[in-house]
């Protein structure tokens, strides 16, 4: 995605409400950038895994996308294009038709005098739920729906108040100002209604979402006491998620059969501090059920060493859950990954395993959850797995998948989060203030399994 480059093309106005004119489906149809395929075989001839189709989103200026959805959002995109629509993926219910989300929007981190600061280039971004369709080697948008406030205003995906990151300016010198609104959406599926469910960063929260993209309910945890929104917030979640570790709040979402959903924490939690946190191998699943407006179980969940996800990196704060799959009944596969590569694993959650309302939901358990070495050998239900598939020994999958959606028995169909074509540092935006892309494109990447799941 190369903002430098002539031609950019012009995005026109979608309809109010997120139905886009035709004319959305043709900018995006330009194809996928150079050297990108369609479908390939990937695989050996020994039953292993294969990727059998990649497509690609085309380039899509990011002002001319936003404001076609809410007209003068964004004065200035930086020639940053359309990307993080990677955050998660669904079924749409057609073939090679899926809903996606994208995440806050462009944002990176500058060191300034020794401290990272968080920097919103687009500030005015407000998050979408993207439908797009595979055609050949082309990712094609069909819809985009932005996610508003009960007034119809844009949430944006800024910071909420001093417990998140502070935001600043592409060039990370000037603060910003915090929105209680604003989300860091990640998880995403669709209720058979034609309604949403988003999974949210910063509270962490759980958010229900309108067929054109109100938000009715933001479910936080007890205590977090977010003031000034413009939609009703619940505090309807245990309040050990308060201990969320800074930009690693709910990520992954999956519905079970019967409608409840299964959330993933994306990291462990810094309990009792961020030290704990950062060394730890164990996070957390709940299970919500939207009838009763409530969690109802609560699970750990055990990491695999890290050089063992991803060989050769020895940082186990790399380690996070960035998707969660139903596959039937009970059972979740579960994405480990690092931003380099991900395992798959398959998991049932037993409520024999259900730790809610347990000491591990006390924040004044000494040692914590977190801090358990061998939390199983510590009398801790912790979920059994088993590994599906090891995506890094999978040619052709690229790098920073966070959605992973079921195509059918054998085939999974995988986003990555592009980042918008971000990098952190000084050197994301040029002397005008332009960004320089990464030129890592947004990609769905189709994987066959051998002997499906």
């Amino acid at each position: 995605m190369s903002p430098h480059a002539t031609g950019r093309r012009r995005v026109h106005r979608f309809v109010a409400g997120g139905v886009p004119l035709a004319v959305i489906a043709a900018l995006a149809a330009a194809g996928p950038a150079a050297g990108a395929g369609g479908s390939h075989g990937g695989g050996d001839r020994h039953g292993s895994a294969e990727v059998v189709r990649t497509a690609t989103l085309g380039d899509i200026p990011l002002g001319a996308f936003s404001n076609g959805l809410l007209p003068g959002t964004v004065s200035d995109d930086r020639g940053v294009d359309l990307g993080g629509i990677g955050s998660d993926i669904y079924p749409a219910g057609r073939k090679d038709e899926f809903w996606t989300v994208t995440d806050r929007g462009p944002n990176g981190q500058i060191k300034v005098d020794g401290t990272k600061r968080r920097t919103f280039p687009v500030p005015g971004f407000d998050p979408a739920i993207v439908k797009i369709r595979l055609a050949g080697g082309s990712v094609k948008v069909l819809d985009a729906i932005p996610v508003t406030t009960a007034s119809g205003r844009p949430v944006t995906g800024l910071s909420n108040q001093q417990r998140d990151e502070a935001p600043y300016s592409y060039d990370a010198r000037t603060p910003l100002a915090y929105n209680p609104n604003g989300l860091d959406t990640e998880g995403i599926v669709r209720s058979p209604d034609g309604s949403f469910w988003l999974t949210d960063e910063y509270g962490p929260s759980l958010v229900r979402v309108s067929a054109r993209g109100k938000v009715l309910t933001r479910y936080v945890p007890k205590g977090l006491g977010l003031k000034g929104t413009d939609y009703p917030v619940v505090e309807a979640l245990p309040s050990v998620l308060l201990q969320r570790k800074i930009n690693r709040g709910f990520e992954g979402l999956a519905q079970l059969p019967g409608g409840d959903l299964a959330i993933a924490v994306q990291s462990p939690l810094s309990l009792p501090d961020t030290d704990a946190g950062e060394a730890s191998r164990t996070t957390r699943l709940l299970r919500f059920s939207p009838k009763k407006k409530a969690v109802t179980a609560e699970f750990a969940y055990r990491f695999d060493p890290v050089g063992v996800v991803d060989p050769g990196e020895d940082d186990t704060s790399e380690l996070k859950i960035s998707s969660v799959v139903a596959v039937g009944g009970d059972r979740l596969l579960v994405e480990e990954r690092t931003d380099r590569t991900a395992r798959l694993q398959l998991v049932r959650l037993d409520r024999r395993a259900n730790i809610l309302g347990s000491a591990w939901d006390d924040t004044t358990t000494s040692p914590s959850l977190e801090q358990l070495d061998d939390p199983a050998a510590s009398g801790v239900p912790v979920l059994a797995k088993r590994l599906v598939v090891d995506l890094g020994k999978v040619p052709g999958v690229p790098g920073k998948i966070e959605g992973i959606a079921r195509v059918d028995r054998d085939t999974f169909a995988l986003i990555n989060d592009n980042d918008f074509g971000m990098t952190d540092g000084t050197g994301a935006f040029d002397a005008q203030g332009r960004l320089v892309d990464s030129g890592i494109e947004t990609s769905v990447t189709y994987v066959r399994l051998p002997h499906g799941i």
